[in-house]
C-alpha cells in the first residue's frame, strides 16, 4: 500500500466529498426504527427535503441508490406497453432511464441528441403536437446531465408541453442538480422528480428520493405496472407517521438531517450561487488553457461539473491516471462514446475557493506532465474569475 501524505482530491461528479460535520451524525448509535425518536427524525428530514426540491408537495425517500429513484418514478406512474418520450442528453439519458424504461416494457421514443446540448423545448413540443391520440404518457428530461456537464432548461421544457397542450407527465433526474443548481419542482410543472444523496446533497450514497406531484399521484392509482418495493403507496403511507414499510437506512438520515442543516443554515439561494462561481471560475481556466468546454450552448453550461475535451491525438484516461499517480486526485472519466475523448472536473456540494483553485492546480500540472498542448494561465484565469485580483498583492494588503 502506497503511503500518500496529505488528503486525496476526490473532484468526480459524484459520489462528493462529505463534509465532517455529516461524518460525526451518521457515527450516532443505531435506534429504533418503529419508536417515537425515528419518527420524528423521519418528519425532520421530509420536511427539510421538500424546500430543496422547492415543492409543498410529497417526497418518498427510498434506501437505494438514484438509479432505483429513477425506476421508481417509471413503475409508479405507467403500465407496460405505454409509450414515454427520453430526450438523449448523454450516458445517463441512456442507462437510467431509456435502458429501464426498456426492460419494464415501455415503448419507447429516445429523440437523438448530440450530448453537447441539452433537451430541446422546441422538439418536445413538435413531438407532443404530433401526438393527437396522447399515446405518450411520460416525458423525461435529464435536469444536469453528469457525463456531460450540460444543465437542460426544464422550465422551458414545461411550457413546450403546455404550448403543445399534451397531458404526458414531466419525468426529471436532478442526480447530480438538487442542491447545487437551481430547481423547482412545482413551479415548473414537473411531476416526478428523482434524486439521489451522494452529489449536491453531501452524502454516501444510499438514499433515492422521489418528489411527486398531485397528478402523478392520481396517475399512480392506474399503474398496472408490477410494483413492490418501489411502490408509493406503502411508503407514503408509512412516512406519513414517519416510519418506513421496511428497514430504513437509519444513519443515512442522521446524515440527512445533519446536511440539510447545513444547507438551510448557508441559504439555498447562496447555495446556488457559490456553484455558480465555481463553475464560471472553472470555466475560465479551461479557456485560459486553451482548451474545450464540452458543452455548446453557454445557457446550458451546469455548475455541478465541466467536462473538457482532449485535443486530438490525447488521451483523457492517460492524463486522469497521471493526475491520480503523481498528485493523488480523481477526476471524472469520459462516458459511453466520450470515452478517453473527455474528462470532468466535479465542483458541486461541500465545496470552497480553495478546493477548486487546487483542483485546477492539479489539473494544469497534469496537463504539463502528459504533454497537453494548452496554454499556461487557467488558473490565474480562474482566480480573475472567482475575484482574487492577481498581481496586485500590495492594493489587498493595504
Amino acid at each position: 500500500m502506497t503511503i500518500r501524505p496529505g488528503r486525496h482530491f476526490l473532484q468526480i461528479p459524484g459520489p462528493t466529498n462529505v463534509p465532517d460535520r455529516v461524518l460525526r451524525a451518521m457515527d450516532y448509535p443505531t435506534i429504533d426504527h418503529r419508536g417515537p425518536d425515528f419518527a420524528r427524525l423521519t418528519h425532520e428530514v421530509l420536511e427539510g427535503l421538500r424546500p430543496v426540491f422547492q415543492t409543498r408537495g410529497s417526497v418518498v425517500i427510498y434506501p437505494s441508490s438514484g438509479t432505483g429513484a429513477c425506476e421508481a418514478a417509471l413503475i409508479n406512474t405507467l403500465s407496460p406497453g405505454d409509450r414515454v418520450l427520453i430526450m438523449e442528453t448523454g450516458w445517463f439519458s441512456h442507462i437510467a432511464w431509456r435502458h429501464p424504461a426498456e426492460k419494464l416494457g415501455l415503448r419507447v421514443d429516445y429523440v437523438p441528441g448530440t450530448w453537447r446540448r441539452g433537451a430541446s423545448p422546441e422538439t418536445v413540443e413538435e413531438r407532443l403536437t404530433a401526438d393527437r391520440a396522447h399515446e405518450i404518457k411520460a416525458v423525461v428530461v435529464v435536469h444536469n446531465e453528469t457525463s456531460t456537464g450540460v444543465t437542460s432548461r426544464i422550465a422551458d421544457v414545461r411550457r413546450a408541453m403546455d404550448n403543445a397542450r399534451h397531458p404526458a407527465l414531466l419525468i426529471v433526474d436532478t442526480i447530480s442538480s438538487l442542491a447545487s443548481i437551481d430547481y423547482r419542482h412545482d413551479e415548473w410543472g414537473v411531476d416526478v422528480t428523482a434524486a439521489g444523496s451522494q452529489k449536491g446533497l453531501m452524502l454516501p450514497p444510499g438514499l433515492g428520493f422521489n418528489a411527486v406531484s398531485d397528478k402523478a399521484l392520481a396517475v399512480a392509482k392506474s399503474s398496472k405496472m408490477p410494483k413492490a418495493y418501489w411502490d408509493w403507496e406503502p411508503m407514503l403511507k408509512n412516512m406519513a407517521a414517519g416510519f418506513f414499510p421496511y428497514t430504513p437506512a437509519t444513519n443515512l438520515l442522521y446524515a440527512m438531517r445533519e446536511a440539510l442543516a447545513m444547507l438551510h443554515e448557508e441559504g439555498l439561494t447562496e447555495v446556488f450561487a457559490r456553484h455558480q462561481r465555481h463553475g464560471d471560475a472553472t470555466r475560465a481556466a479551461v479557456r485560459g488553457w486553451g482548451l474545450e468546454v464540452l458543452c455548446e450552448d453557454p445557457r446550458e453550461y451546469s455548475n455541478s461539473l465541466t467536462a473538457i475535451l482532449m485535443p486530438d491525438g490525447h488521451d483523457a484516461d492517460r492524463l486522469r491516471n497521471l493526475i491520480l499517480e503523481k498528485f493523488d486526485m480523481s477526476l471524472g472519466t469520459g462516458l459511453g462514446k466520450l470515452a478517453g475523448r473527455a474528462f470532468r472536473i466535479g465542483h458541486l456540494g461541500s465545496f470552497n475557493d480553495l478546493m477548486l483553485a487546487g483542483t485546477l492546480c492539479g489539473v494544469e500540472m497534469g496537463l504539463r506532465l502528459a504533454g497537453v498542448p494548452h496554454t499556461d494561465g487557467g488558473v490565474m484565469a480562474a482566480l480573475d474569475s472567482l475575484g482574487v485580483p492577481v498581481g496586485k498583492a500590495e492594493a489587498v494588503l493595504s
